[in-house]
């Protein structure tokens, strides 16, 4: 008989046996193994866990300054709006005078005399040439009566009984107010009626 024919007492040839041995090895190394942990196991670990908290952190910190800077952006656009938009403030209150002194003439003009006709027609035409002109860069008067009463373009002077007005509408213009793109420039200077007692 050969050494392959040979079986053993269980009906196994050799070879199968240690195989099946091997395997049975490898089994109780990997369960100790398993058993015991590696230290450069965990050290592994950690790092990859501290990889993952620096990448997380990065992460935040880029998306941070994106919007800080999308914010920045924001701001300065609506910095050089407003500067565009009020560019003109200081240039229109210096204009203003100068149509107070046309409605002053205006008002104490003799309209009945026919020798002023050519002159009133004048002061007319050059208060309202420069009204367009500023009313082209959003100046808009603010000289309305018997219109509610606003704080942000009125301002108050006194209140007279009127039985004509609602109480609390304007009832008469002292002084002509302007704004400038909604902005207030000068606050017109009225007088708001009041129910009679």
């Amino acid at each position: 008989m050969s050494s392959k024919e040979q079986k053993t007492p269980e009906g196994q040839a050799p070879e199968e046996i240690i195989t099946e041995q091997h395997d049975d090895v490898e089994a109780v190394e990997s369960d100790a193994s398993a058993e015991q942990v590696d230290p450069r196991d965990e050290k592994i670990a950690n790092l990859e866990a501290q990889l993952a908290e620096s990448q997380t952190r990065e992460r935040d910190g880029v998306l941070r300054i994106k919007a800080e800077m999308e914010n920045l952006r924001r701001r300065t656009e609506l910095d050089v709006e407003k500067a565009h938009k009020f560019a003109l403030e200081k240039f229109v209150n210096e204009l203003l005078p100068v149509l107070d002194s046309l409605d002053r003439a205006l008002e104490v003009a003799n309209k009945d005399n026919t020798d002023m006709a050519a002159m009133i027609e004048g002061i007319e035409l050059t208060r309202k040439s420069m009204l367009d002109v500023v009313g082209k860069f959003g100046v808009q008067v603010v000289d309305a009566i018997d219109v509610p009463m606003d704080p942000n373009v009125h301002q108050a002077i006194a209140m007279v009984e009127s039985e004509d007005i609602a109480p609390g509408n304007v009832l008469m213009v002292m002084q002509k107010g302007y704004t400038l793109n909604g902005r207030t420039i000068r606050a017109a200077m009225v007088s708001v009626a009041k129910a009679k007692a």
